[in-house]
């Protein structure tokens, strides 16, 4: 798989005939598509690169987006090796167990290319060996062979690993934060470091889902973006946040989606011409933090709802139910926001339904309702990485229970802070931070005969003046 993909677009005409260039990433030029090559020249020299002067960039983070990620970028301009590299960093010593050992067999052989592939490399026997129990294989030894941990099914064109994060980073044009957000301001600190005498700031594309919550001296949300900069100091123009309604192994495998990266004009146009495949349209957007902040919010209520529909068998009518709940609080949440929530109806709702129906966090409910996991046994979860919606859960809860925050209960005519119209929110940090209710209680939430009907939690925020700027650092 690995080698070029040549993108084509069909030209739009304006009145006098000519074509334009698009906002959403697709370039025409006189009726004429520009080439992976002439993609990747484009960005070059809007990085200010030389003739033979590598543009490098590296994936930070090793997860199943983050090594999809930076394979998807390997196919599309890997074989341009005298003007484009892509690395990625991952932490050492991370051993396969037997169970995945053999199961990653089975993958190598039903596949033959990747079977042939790995007889030519001479890198098959060491597989054969470690399915017979002979031989430890490592995580990073085996995502230069093309398989993440986190997603085994999926084989993964070779990747140029790197384990010592200096050496990784030092040099680097454009950063990928593939990191889970609780990981993020910890790892960014450490590049830093190596950055100091670095003349310029590179670019950094964050895929980080996910919130932390800062109580004083307001109550406001920090994300992913923002430890970045807090941490290295580059400034927030040369940072963006790329994400959407995606499952990685799909994305691999060609299924068409889409994503939108947000940031400055600067980078963000550039960056989504050089993103964009046949199968991946790349939109962009001015919106960073909302949209950042939105990707975290849908993994809280996916958790929720793979409990309900494992306690309900699945029932049509009980997750339909939920979803009903969680939308309204979702709607909610973003009319404290943001001034025009409505924006973010379509790409909220998007996110929120691919996650319900194969995400992680939804998985994570299901396994908790199931009693196959708990919740005592953390949020990094063998075969799946890090569970994001869990940290969310507490993020949002603790925010919003802020007397700072008090919005007028529409019934009780008196203030109550926001998080007290959020049932479903209220009861996940009960189950998942506290660990006072038992998954089973969730159901609760939508048989309450007192609870509020979803239509009104709606109509109370478009009716009020919710908006609360300092949420997102404004003033």
């Amino acid at each position: 798989m690995v080698g070029s993909v040549e993108i084509t677009y069909s030209p739009i005409a304006n009145s006098n005939g000519s074509s334009h260039t698009h906002s959403n990433g697709s370039l025409q030029n006189n009726g004429t598509s520009a080439t992976a090559e002439e993609r990747l020249d484009e960005l070059r020299r809007r990085l200010g690169k030389s003739d033979g002067d590598l543009l490098k960039i590296v994936g930070i983070g090793a997860g199943a987006w983050g090594s999809v990620f930076a394979a998807l970028l390997q196919d599309a301009y890997g074989k341009f090796r005298d003007k484009f590299q892509v690395r990625i960093w991952r932490r050492p010593g991370r051993s396969v167990d037997r169970s995945t050992a053999e199961h990653l067999f089975e993958v190598i052989n039903s596949r033959e290319d990747v079977l042939r592939r790995l007889i030519r490399r001479c890198g098959y026997l060491k597989y054969v060996e470690a399915r017979l129990g002979d031989r430890t294989l490592y995580a990073d030894e085996i995502l230069r062979d093309g398989f993440c941990l986190n997603m085994i099914d999926t084989p993964l064109c070779p990747l140029k690993v790197v384990t010592n994060l200096q050496e990784a980073v030092w040099d680097a044009d454009i950063v990928i934060n593939a990191l889970p957000s609780t990981e993020t301001r910890e790892v960014f600190e450490e590049i830093s470091r190596y950055w100091k005498e670095r003349i310029g700031y590179p670019v950094i594309i964050s895929l980080a889902k996910g919130i932390e919550a800062s109580l004083e001296p307001v109550p406001r949300i920090i994300t992913p973006t923002q430890m970045i900069s807090s941490a290295t100091g580059v400034p927030i123009e040369n940072i963006l946040y790329l994400g959407g309604p995606n499952i990685a192994s799909e994305i691999y495998n060609k299924e068409y989606a889409n994503a939108r990266i947000c940031g400055s004009d600067k980078w963000r146009n550039p960056l989504a011409k050089f993103l964009r495949q046949p199968h991946f349209i790349v939109w962009d957007n001015s919106d960073l933090v909302t949209h950042e902040v939105m990707g975290g919010l849908k993994n809280v209520y996916a958790i929720g709802a793979g409990m309900v529909a494992a306690l309900t068998n699945e029932s049509a009518t009980s997750k339909s139910v939920y979803f009903a709940h969680c939308t309204s609080e979702m709607i909610f949440i973003t009319h404290l926001l943001t001034e025009q929530p409505e924006k973010l109806a379509g790409p909220l709702l998007a996110d929120t339904y691919v996650t319900l129906l194969k995400g992680r966090n939804a998985w994570y409910g299901q396994m908790l309702a199931k009693g196959e996991l708990s919740p005592d046994m953390g949020d990094s979860i063998k075969g799946k990485g890090m569970i994001q919606g869990v940290s969310a859960i507490g993020a949002f809860y603790e925010l919003l229970s802020q007397p700072s925050l008090n919005v007028l209960h529409p019934e009780e005519n008196k203030p109550v802070a926001p998080a007290e119209l959020c049932p479903i929110l209220k009861r996940l940090y009960k189950i998942l931070i506290k660990r006072e209710l038992s998954p089973k209680d969730i159901l609760q939430a939508l048989r309450d005969e007192t609870v509020t009907d979803p239509r009104e939690r709606i109509e109370m925020a478009q009716s009020h003046a919710f908006f609360r700027p300092s949420l997102l650092g404004q003033p």
